[in-house]
């Protein structure tokens, strides 16, 4: 169950070509939910909502999907875009339902189609998913959009997936699973289609940005020192005290960093229900003859 008492967090613009920003954040699986808006025209974007689910009970609910919409409506924003960075392991994506309620398009980054073209072969399913039917965009690298008077950039950022992008608005950037917060590091890579290497050449990448961008990640799950979630920094705070990829680290040290702390972790507890919900843009498989929906989980491949 979502805690009603979550944070949630205004990053306020900072002048011309700045959107407000809200974090919205899911303590059950330590995500950050992103609403977007240009203060002009009230136009917003939400990215990366979360689709509760229990991985004990099999059983979804709406409460973070909810919450996000009740700061969308005490805001007085309009919904023009629904917006996920890659397909989530963690979580389900709460996109279709969300189109659903509100109308607007639903987008993510066009190797999505590489990505359930992997999980069709792990599923053994080779009739799943189409992320050409379930998405209304499937943007390319380079790609722009308008949120408002604003425009919105895509930059493919893989490496915690071939596919991740990340959204950059003027100047905020919402760049998922590949940095953490700038007091614990980089986010891991080691999941199908993902590598070092990649999340080394798209955290490069993401620095690269003007200095005083705020940079807004997809997950916090604590550090030492530290009692609340936190989710956003400046790419100059990152160049300067990210542990794992401030200025002077070596490209070889950090994948050494990151291969061997990856090599340790489990896989999320939700990874194996979620890749085939969110490969269908957030929905479940159709219902079979007694109207109930079923998950097919592989057996020993991990």
């Amino acid at each position: 169950m979502t805690d009603k008492t979550a944070p949630i967090r205004h990053s306020p613009s900072t002048g011309p070509n700045s959107p407000d920003v809200w974090g919205i954040y899911e303590p059950d699986t330590g995500s950050i939910q992103y609403v977007c808006a240009d203060p002009a025209t009230r136009q917003a974007a939400l990215i990366d909502v979360v689709w509760n689910f229990d991985p004990q009970s099999y059983a979804t609910s709406e409460e973070s999907l909810e919450q996000v919409l009740d700061l969308v409506t005490r805001e007085g924003l309009e919904v023009a875009w629904i917006l996920d960075t890659h397909p989530h392991a963690d979580h389900f994506m709460a996109s279709a339902r969300l189109k659903n309620r509100l109308g607007a398009p639903t987008a993510i980054g066009e190797k999505v189609r590489d990505i359930a073209g992997l999980w069709r072969d792990i599923y053994h399913a080779p009739d799943a998913f189409d992320p050409d039917r379930d998405f209304d965009r499937l943007f390319a690298d380079g790609e722009t959009f308008r949120l408002g008077e604003m425009d919105v950039r895509v930059m493919l950022s893989p490496g915690h997936t071939l596919g991740s992008i990340t959204y950059v608005c003027g100047d905020a950037a919402f760049v998922h699973d590949t940095l953490m917060h700038v007091d614990v590091g980089t986010a891991r890579c080691d999941f199908p289609g993902g590598t070092a290497a990649q999340l080394w050449r798209s955290i490069e990448d993401i620095l690269a940005l003007p200095a005083e961008t705020r940079l807004f990640v997809g997950h916090d799950y604590g550090a030492d020192g530290r009692d609340a979630p936190a989710w956003e920094a400046a790419v100059a705070e990152h160049r300067a005290s990210n542990p794992h990829v401030k200025e002077g680290t070596r490209r070889e040290d950090w994948i050494a960093l990151r291969e061997e702390r990856d090599a340790t972790l489990p896989l999320p507890d939700r990874m194996l229900a979620a890749l085939q919900v969110n490969l269908r843009g957030g929905r479940l498989p159709a219902a079979e003859a007694d109207g109930h929906h079923y998950l097919k989980l592989p057996v020993n491949k991990f």
